[in-house]
């Protein structure tokens, strides 16, 4: 049985041959966006990067740090709790004992790389010993070579004074249920 072929008529005028309204229309929009951003810059987002900056959120993460309790040592027991929360496994620790022969372990590697980091924050929710944090509010520098991304123990303990972070908390009482909500909430409690 031979193929049949369905012919199809193409459009008639030369002004649809060539999409000619629709190319005028194009530039009359994109003209339309030139010249309002060359004379008024009505829609123009651009920084100009060296001299302006980005602000960053107030709740930015940033790179991670290390803690250090009140006698200057790490705070982290290398529990393995923040390597195991990372999706990226970013996180190598390798554990020691103490040299003061107490039972408590401590990292003798303490290493994340920031190349591979998603900057998700499960580490630091992970972490019971509050040992790790990531409130610097500092971006991950441009790095030339691969090794230069990976942070270690050392420097993320210079690092452990350095905090920006602005908590959503403002006063100390906001534990406290306003007097309106407690009276919605609880209906029993209005009546006596």
């Amino acid at each position: 049985m031979p193929i049949k072929v369905k012919t199809v008529q193409r459009p008639e005028s030369l002004a649809q041959d060539a999409f000619v309204p629709a190319v005028i229309k194009g530039l009359g929009v994109t003209m339309r966006h030139f010249f309002s951003n060359v004379f008024a810059r009505k829609y123009t987002a651009t920084l100009q990067y060296p001299e302006e900056k980005a602000p960053y959120p107030q709740r930015n993460r940033g790179l991670h740090r290390l803690m250090v309790r009140d006698d200057g040592q790490v705070r982290c027991v290398a529990c393995m709790m923040c390597p195991t929360a990372c999706p990226a496994h970013c996180i190598t620790i390798v554990a020691e004992e103490a040299p003061d022969g107490s039972i408590e372990k401590r990292p003798r590697l303490f290493e994340i790389d920031e190349l591979r980091c998603v900057v998700c924050g499960l580490c630091v929710e992970a972490c019971p010993c509050d040992a790790i944090r990531m409130d610097t509010g500092i971006h991950a520098p441009p790095v030339v070579n691969r090794g230069d991304a990976v942070l270690g123990k050392v420097d993320l303990l210079k690092m452990a004074a350095q905090s920006t972070a602005h908590q959503g908390v403002k006063t100390p009482e906001w534990r406290a249920e306003p007097e309106t909500a407690r009276s919605i909430a609880r209906p029993e409690e209005r009546k006596g």
